[in-house]
Formats: structure tokens, sequence, C-alpha cells
């Protein structure tokens, strides 16, 4: 498996425009949770388990072997999309499914103009695995800002 900067520099190469990168700033954590919220509107056979806490578990999986550090961080950022589900089923009247619709739609509107403005095409249409890179692309900025090495 390629190192989380061998997988950061790949991912760079079409997100170097100011612009872009604002809107992945917004519209990356925006898709992550409105894919949560998708996903744990699908019913489940099993009561104590969700189909969005499985997804979750396996994207930790992944980010595991990439980062301990960097699965700590996006670990607690996937528990926050969790627990923002359960309050928003719990407490809204509109379906979770639906807000969730909305929501991923329109941030990949915002993506797609921004690589638009970019100039270059999305990541993923090179490898789908950038579709979990985004998130932890976005932390990495954060990690080096705050001192922590990943």
């Amino acid at each position: 498996m390629r190192t989380a900067d061998e997988w950061f520099r790949d991912y760079g190469q079409s997100h170097r425009d100011p612009t872009n990168k604002r809107i992945h700033w917004i519209c990356v954590p925006l898709i992550v949770w409105s894919v949560t919220a998708l996903i744990w509107s699908i019913p489940s056979p099993f009561d104590w388990l969700n189909w969005a806490v499985a997804m979750a578990i396996l994207a930790e999986a992944w980010y595991l072997a990439l980062s301990i550090p960097l699965a700590i961080g996006l670990g607690l950022f996937l528990l926050l999309c969790l627990g923002l589900c359960a309050l928003i089923e719990s407490s809204v009247a509109v379906p979770l499914w639906q807000i969730g619709l909305a929501v991923f739609v329109l941030s990949w509107i915002g993506q797609f103009i921004g690589h638009h403005i970019e100039g270059k095409k999305p990541s993923f249409f090179k490898d789908l695995q950038f579709l979990l890179i985004g998130p932890a692309w976005l932390l990495g900025f954060v990690y080096r800002k705050l001192g922590w090495r990943y």
C-alpha cells in the first residue's frame, strides 16, 4: 500500500487551485456525512448493527492500514457523522435519506464546479480509493498545521 504522503501527492495534482481547495474543505466533509446518512437509512435486519456503522468500520480499517494517527482523526470524524445521523433521524420531521440525498447532490455539484475551475478531473476517476483519500488529505493539512505526524 502506498504511504499517506504518496496518496496526498497524487491527490494534490488535481487540487492546486485555491478555489477548488476551498470548495473541497466544504464539500468533502458534507459528502462523507451524506454518504453516511444514505447508508444509515438502509434498513438493517439487525437491531445492533446499522449499515452505516459497518461502512464506517470498513473505512476505518482502510485508514488504519494507511496511518494510525490519521485513522484516529478520521474515526472521530466518522463517529461525529454517525452521531449526527442519529440526532437528525430522531429529531427532524424530514426523513434522513432525503436530507442526505440533497446534501450529496449539492456537494457533488460543488465538487465538479471546483474541478471545472481547476481544469482537471476528480482523482477518483483514476482510482476509486481516492474517495477515501479526500477526507484524509484534508485532515493531513490539519495535522501538519498542528505539527502532528501522520
